[in-house]
Order: C-alpha cells, then sequence, then structure tokens
C-alpha cells in the first residue's frame, strides 16, 4: 500500500475520531441552547405541568413532576444536561411526560428548553 494511500487512511481515521467526539459532546455535554427561546417554548409547552416558577409538584400518573429550583437536585450528575435531554427526547410515558420529538419539536429547540430549565435554579445575581 503506497504511503499516500495510508496517510489518507490515518486522516479518515482520525477525522471519525474527532466527529465521534463531537457527536457524544453534543449528546451528552452541557446545552448550549438559548434560554430566552426556551422561554416561550416552556410556557407554550412545559407550563401545564412543570408550573410558571419551574416548582413541579403535578402528578399526572406515577412521579410527580420535578422542582427545578431545587438547585442540590439539579447539581445531582444524575440530573444532568445530558439526563434532561434524554427525557426530553425519549419522554417517560410512565409519569406521562410525551416524547417532544413526535410533538414537533426540533433538536435544537431541545436544547434551548434544557438552557432555560436551568434558570430555575441558577445562582442569584449578586446585587450591585
Amino acid at each position: 500500500m503506497s504511503r499516500a494511500r495510508l496517510l489518507d487512511r490515518g486522516g479518515c481515521a482520525v477525522a471519525a475520531v474527532l466527529l465521534a467526539g463531537a457527536t457524544l459532546a453534543l449528546a451528552g455535554g452541557r446545552s448550549k441552547g438559548n434560554p430566552q427561546a426556551g422561554r416561550k417554548l416552556y410556557n407554550d409547552k412545559c407550563i401545564v405541568c412543570h408550573k410558571p416558577d419551574g416548582s413541579g409538584g403535578v402528578k399526572l400518573t406515577g412521579n410527580p413532576t420535578p422542582d427545578w429550583r431545587d438547585s442540590a437536585r439539579m447539581a445531582d450528575p444524575t440530573h444532568d444536561d445530558a439526563a434532561l435531554r434524554d427525557c426530553i427526547l425519549n419522554g417517560r410515558p410512565a409519569s406521562g411526560m410525551p416524547v417532544w420529538p413526535k410533538q414537533g419539536l426540533k433538536r435544537g429547540q431541545v436544547e434551548d428548553l434544557i438552557a432555560y430549565i436551568r434558570t430555575f435554579s441558577a445562582p442569584p445575581k449578586p446585587k450591585k
């Protein structure tokens, strides 16, 4: 096999590894969404079960909806952005959470929602 062909194969392998890493980072990493856009979506789609202030507590079936204002809960790795993303994308039928992509929600909108959900437990801004 020629050196050029090996380099080409090696370049493809490197590109594949980089692409896989970028995909994993997007799938499991911190949301890069727009909280302002997420607020509009939240008010339209989520407020009925999760309440205007994110306090949750609504019990459709199974467990009540979470209180996103609880900063300790939201800092727990089991409630990271990947977990929120999974819940929104795949739903929780036993708890009444719909599969939002089946309702027309796009991937970018999911990221916007996650960014807005994070604002409920954000530390207060220091007063000037």
